[in-house]
């Protein structure tokens, strides 16, 4: 059976305007190659309610899992909540369960637990919430999409909580085959023996530094004595 796959949907206007830069998404494509689930595309979209919408049924539709971040905060501009809600036609508003882990964390911190913080219990029916060890206000997982915070520290936290709860398939190995050659020459032999290897990932990069230029040639797979066969192949096929 082939590995589970996912989307991530990075939300926020402060991603697309450039005044912040994501650092999730390295994050997480590392953590599900390691669980065995492929992260096959990732999107970012404005705090725009429809576009979140639609961005969200659609991913949903295309892949195993979605994970999301940004805008589950306690200000007006964090709306993934209502999005992921009108998403799957479920009603939002306060649950107790989130409510009591807010107000409980606002106590022992001596601040008030206002209208605004309170905007963070707001969830989705039917959703299961997603532990913060961090800052508390959970995230939630509403059908295959898993919501979380923007803040990369608390983003980790909430991957470390849901992908103990998913199902994995064999983790991605790698190999990379160092060529100090330019892409133009080993285009040939790296298409060939791609083709013939089809269930491995061929991937080409090249580099140029202190004077030499080459292509570090990564080939991706679950079974490492076949990722090894393939560098082999490939090594003498370029005549390494």
């Amino acid at each position: 059976m082939p590995n589970p796959t996912a989307a991530m949907l990075v939300i926020g206007d402060e991603i697309l305007s450039g005044r912040t830069r994501d650092a999730n998404m390295y994050h997480l494509a590392g953590a599900l190659t390691e669980a065995g689930i492929g992260l096959q595309e990732v999107r970012v979209v404005s705090d725009d309610h429809d576009r979140i919408v639609t961005a969200v049924q659609a991913l949903s539709q295309g892949y195993s899992h979605v994970f999301t971040s940004g805008g589950i905060g306690p200000t007006h501009d964090d709306i993934t909540a209502d999005a992921i809600g009108a998403a799957f036609g479920a009603h939002v508003g306060i649950r107790d369960d989130a409510r009591a882990l807010l107000a409980a964390h606002y106590q022992r911190q001596g601040l008030e637990f206002n209208a605004a913080r309170k905007r963070m219990a707001r969830i989705p029916d039917g959703a299961t919430l997603i532990d913060n060890p961090v800052s508390i206000a959970p995230g939630f997982t509403l059908g295959n999409v898993h919501v979380m915070a923007g803040v990369p520290k608390v983003f980790n936290a909430m991957v470390a909580s849901v992908l103990p709860t998913l199902t994995g398939g064999a983790p991605l190995l790698s190999e990379t085959l160092r060529v100090e050659r330019g892409e133009g020459d080993i285009a040939g032999p790296l298409g060939e023996v791609a083709a013939q290897m089809p269930e491995l990932s061929f991937g080409s990069y090249p580099f140029q530094k202190d004077g030499v230029y080459g292509s570090n040639v990564v080939i991706r797979g679950p079974d490492r004595d076949v990722l090894l066969a393939a560098a082999a192949k490939l090594s003498n096929a370029l005549g390494l």
